[in-house]
C-alpha cells in the first residue's frame, strides 16, 4: 500500500527538523562528529522500524559518541584543510600540474566525500545493532565498511553529497541547514540498497 500524501509531509517536515537540529548540535564543531552519529542511528532506526527513537534512546548514542566523534572530526577538518590548500596552490600555479593534477584533485577529494558519507551511514547502522552504541570500535568498523563498498555505491554517495551541496550554494542559509537532513536520509536510504549491511561486532 502506497504512503498517504500526508505521511510523506510528515516524514519530509521531520527529516528538515533533523537537519535544523544538526546543524545547531554541531555550532561548538568537536560535538559535530557525535551530532551525525546520533542523526545516523535516528534516521536508521526510523526506516527500519518507522518511527523515530526516543531521546532517551539517542542520549546514550551522542554520549559514546562524544569523544571519538570529536576526534574524527578534526581529523576531517585536517583532511578538507589540506584538500583546500592543494586545490589553490595547483589552481594558482604554485604547483605544476595545471588542469589535469587539478581534475585529480577534485576527484579524489569527490571519492573521499563519498567514502565518508558511506561510512556515516554505517555507523548509524552498527550503533542500532547494539545495546551500547557509539564507541571508537564502531568507528573503526563503520571505516572499515566504508572501505570495502562497492565502487557504485561510493559513486551514488558522492553524488548525494554533491547534490546537497551545490543545492546548499543556491538556497536560503535556513533551506540548506534541512538539506543536511535530507542528505542524510539519501544516504541512508542509497546505502540500503546498494552497500551491504555491516555485521554487528563487539566495541
Amino acid at each position: 500500500m502506497r504512503p498517504d500524501w500526508r505521511d510523506t509531509v510528515r516524514v519530509a517536515t521531520d527529516v528538515a527538523l533533523l537537519g535544523l537540529l544538526m546543524v545547531a548540535a554541531s555550532l561548538p564543531v568537536l560535538t559535530t562528529g557525535a551530532t551525525f552519529a546520533t542523526a545516523s542511528f535516528a534516521v536508521d532506526h526510523f526506516l527500519t522500524h518507522d518511527r523515530w527513537p526516543r531521546p532517551r534512546a539517542l542520549w546514550p548514542v551522542f554520549r559514546r559518541a562524544l569523544l571519538p566523534g570529536a576526534v574524527a572530526t578534526v581529523v576531517a577538518v585536517a583532511v578538507i584543510w589540506l584538500l583546500v590548500l592543494d586545490l589553490r596552490a595547483v589552481a594558482s600555479g604554485t604547483v605544476p600540474g595545471g588542469a589535469v593534477l587539478l581534475g585529480v584533485t577534485a576527484v579524489i577529494a569527490a571519492a573521499a566525500a563519498g567514502y565518508a558519507a558511506l561510512a556515516l551511514v554505517t555507523l548509524g547502522t552498527l550503533a542500532a545493532r547494539t545495546a551500547e552504541p557509539g564507541g571508537s570500535g564502531w568507528w573503526r568498523a563503520a571505516a572499515r565498511g566504508a572501505a570495502g563498498a562497492r565502487p557504485g555505491a561510493v559513486a551514488a554517495a558522492t553524488g548525494v553529497v554533491g547534490l546537497a551541496g551545490l543545492l546548499a550554494v543556491l538556497v536560503h542559509p535556513i533551506l540548506a541547514a534541512c538539506l543536511v537532513g535530507y542528505a542524510l536520509y539519501a544516504l541512508h536510504v542509497v546505502g540500503r540498497r546498494l552497500a551491504p549491511a555491516p555485521a554487528t561486532r563487539s566495541a
